[in-house]
């Protein structure tokens, strides 16, 4: 019987184990954010978290006539990349009940990176918080699941 008991609590530990792992998974796919621009695919890279830019609704800027570059960035040797592919999410780790956290958000609107916490309202909204310094002091963004 003890062997039975010490059986079951290893396979119910791991269990968990998995669960907890395909919890913090939940975070890939493709999001759009409330102002529906565009839209974000995030992507497993390691054990961290990054989201690229995969969809633009007006990929062309209107003042020159080309595809949308990162204009706004504070790095003039990278205004000339262009928006689509552009990593906007980086470096997240998962801590734990639907939130992942230690990451930073880049706004290719005005060329500024924010620290970020993302939290997962159910399986298809997250709260995307920007902030500087400390979390009080940002924005919070409602995105949605694309299907």
């Amino acid at each position: 019987m003890k062997q039975f008991l010490c059986l079951f609590a290893i396979l119910f530990a791991f269990s968990f184990q998995s669960f907890a792992q395909s919890s913090a998974d939940d975070l890939i796919g493709v999001w759009e954010p409330s102002h529906g621009k565009g839209r974000v695919k995030v992507e497993k890279i390691g054990d961290k978290y990054y989201g690229k830019v995969v969809w633009i609704k007006e990929p062309i800027d209107p003042e020159t006539g080309q595809k949308k570059l990162d204009k706004s960035n504070p790095d003039p040797a990278l205004r000339s990349r262009p928006r689509l592919g552009l990593r906007v999410l980086k470096d997240f780790t998962f801590s734990g009940k639907g939130v992942w956290e230690k990451g930073t958000i880049y706004d290719p609107e005005n060329g500024s990176t924010y620290n970020c916490t993302i939290t997962m309202k159910d399986k298809n909204t997250l709260d995307i918080r920007g902030y500087i310094g400390v979390s009080v002091f940002g924005r919070t963004d409602v995105w949605k699941r694309v299907k």
